[in-house]
């Protein structure tokens, strides 16, 4: 088969190193990539919002398959396009994508679904809003109901912050139209917990549980960000919780989405907060999240993209199940990590084209997976904020971390930064 994967981050290159691996796939495309994904597979230079290009490159290409890695051309319905041109693709559709692109939707869907998670109410302007906050009590987390690459969440803990986080949406527009609504809703506690589910609409596989690591700064401070590192199978993910999860939020939440009309198919992405009261919802992704999918791909057993191309048929998960399922999905006795490295600055304003050196090596157990790197006259430079995930295995998480550690350490560009915490909830239990 022919495949093409869409994006240009680490999700796609750790997606495309996997896919790679199946005997189906005899060649593979990714648009637009990067530089590391460009030293081994072609990279179309056609832009991921293109999506009468990318279908007249995969009509001309005779692409057989399709996998799309960002919520973008998802939530604006690239599945869609796709299917009304008679060419098969893994996600969901525009309307089933609306779990991702608009919270507001994704949080009412919830209550109704009897999916537990935070109280919240849906705001459509400043001062309501603002109304909203006074009555609950801080802190509070104000949320950009639209597409925001995982920077438009902010817990809220003073009235000041209030006030400014609201200006910053409402007046002065730092989010555009996708800051039109926010939702506003109590402030959880507990660990967070990242579950991946493939599903078909119907029935589903989960995959490796995996817990990432939002915030800029050690001991989870500072801003959010797309996420500083990650590492499966969480230990927290334990059979009895993931069990409860399928109960309680994945079966009522793909039930509900068929109720509706929009029967959801692909990479169904359950964000979790562990709290006092059980496991409770924060958010659905609609794609595999990043950088979670680094260290939760390493582990999958079996063919990824046979999997994947089951979500695409009707009753394909179960039919997969009914000839594979003799084993886990994923290997529990290994291990991984991955820790990001960032521009200095981000996930503010951070320089570009800044040399990478390092890269050239073989590491043991390590895959360096490429993010915001771009390649310029044969040289690899930094062209983002998250510019590589550095993702080792090991027989313990802590074997797999001093791994990642020691390659962290060892690639160098200018204004480097990472955390040097990774998995510390995990190590200190």
């Amino acid at each position: 088969m022919k495949i093409l994967v869409i994006g240009s981050g680490g999700r796609e290159h750790a997606l495309c190193w996997k896919i790679a691996q199946s005997p189906l796939c005899e060649k593979l495309y990714c648009i637009p990539g990067n530089a590391g994904i460009s030293l081994k597979w072609d990279c179309p230079t056609i832009k991921a919002n293109n999506f009468e290009e990318i279908i007249s490159f995969a009509r001309s290409s005779k692409i057989d398959f399709t996998i799309v890695g960002p919520e973008n051309p998802l939530v604006d319905g690239i599945v869609d396009h796709f299917s009304d041109a008679g060419l098969k693709i893994f996600g969901p559709g525009a309307q089933p994508a609306l779990l991702e692109g608009d919270k507001a939707f994704a949080k009412e869907l919830m209550k109704s679904a009897g999916v537990p998670t935070a109280d919240f109410t849906v705001c459509h302007d400043y001062h309501s809003a603002l109304n909203a906050l006074f009555e609950m009590k801080l802190p509070a987390v104000i949320k950009v109901a639209g597409l925001a690459a995982g920077k438009g969440v902010f817990i809220v803990t003073n009235s000041q912050e209030v006030e400014t986080t609201l200006e910053d949406i409402f007046k002065k527009r730092k989010f555009g139209a996708e800051g039109n609504t926010v939702v506003v809703e109590e402030c959880l506690h507990g660990e967070e917990l990242s579950i991946f589910a493939l599903t078909d609409g119907d029935d589903y596989l989960i995959l490796p549980p995996s817990q990432d690591h939002k915030r800029i700064g050690e001991n989870d401070t500072g801003p959010n960000t797309g996420g500083m590192g990650a590492y499966a199978p969480a230990p927290i993910g334990t059979p009895e919780l993931i069990s409860e999860v399928e109960n309680k939020v994945i079966k009522p939440t793909l039930t509900s989405m068929r109720n509706r009309g929009m029967s959801y198919r692909g990479l169904l992405y359950v964000g979790l907060m562990l709290t006092r009261k059980g496991p409770q919802v924060l958010e659905y992704n609609c794609r595999f999240g990043d950088p979670e999918t680094q260290c939760v791909l390493p582990l999958v057993k079996g063919d990824l993209l046979e999997m994947m191309i089951a979500t695409t048929e009707e009753g394909g998960i179960s039919k997969w199940k009914a000839g594979h399922l003799k084993d886990k999905v994923y290997t529990s006795d290994v291990y991984a990590a991955c820790v990001i490295l960032a521009s200095k600055g981000y996930p503010g304003s951070y320089a570009k084209g800044i040399l990478i050196d390092g890269l050239q090596k073989e590491y043991e157990d390590t895959v360096v997976f490429h993010a915001g790197t771009k390649m310029v006259d044969g040289k690899i430079l930094t062209a983002g904020g998250r510019v590589l995930g550095v993702t080792s295995m090991g027989e313990s998480l802590e074997n797999a971390l001093a791994k990642a550690y020691l390659v962290a350490k060892d690639i160098k560009f200018k204004g480097k930064y990472y955390r040097r915490d990774i998995g510390h909830r995990a190590l200190k239990k």
